[in-house]
């Protein structure tokens, strides 16, 4: 669990998915018995979180203005970001739709707006893989007491 939480902050490693396969070695203790309907849920959970994770900051390049040159370049830039560790990760997707929009003809302060709407949408999707490991880790603390 905590490995999943820093997970959720460190490029590279799967936060969410790394939580919720902690709760399956828990359940296959015997001090812990969840049930089937929890496990399905939290599984939903984590495919949701995960997806979410590189559609977030295309929507929040286009909620800040930007085009669909801008969505592409962010989503390109999460990618790419990947190989370029926790910066990249950050920058990939802020770069990425800056150079779009520029791309398109967008003047760069224009770029950059829908730039700052990719980083508050990689904050956003931070800020609820945190969340989802946080309740996570409550229900594995619940069962244990």
């Amino acid at each position: 669990m905590v490995i999943g939480i820093v997970g959720c902050i460190i490029p590279g490693l799967p936060g969410v998915p790394v939580a919720y396969v902690g709760l399956w070695i828990a359940q296959a203790t015997d001090k812990i018995d969840f049930s089937w309907q929890m496990l399905l849920i939290w599984g939903i959970v984590t495919v949701v979180v995960s997806v979410l994770d590189y559609v977030v900051p295309a929507w929040g390049t286009k909620k800040y203005g930007g085009t669909k040159y801008g969505v592409w370049g962010s989503t390109i830039g999460v990618f790419v970001g990947l190989f370029f560790g926790a910066v990249g990760v950050i920058l990939g997707p802020l770069v990425g739709a800056i150079l779009g929009e520029m791309i398109s003809g967008k003047q760069f302060n224009e770029a950059l707006r829908a730039g700052w709407g990719s980083f508050i949408g990689i904050l956003a999707g931070t800020v609820l893989k945190l969340i989802c490991c946080g309740l996570m880790t409550y229900a594995l603390i619940q069962a244990l007491v």
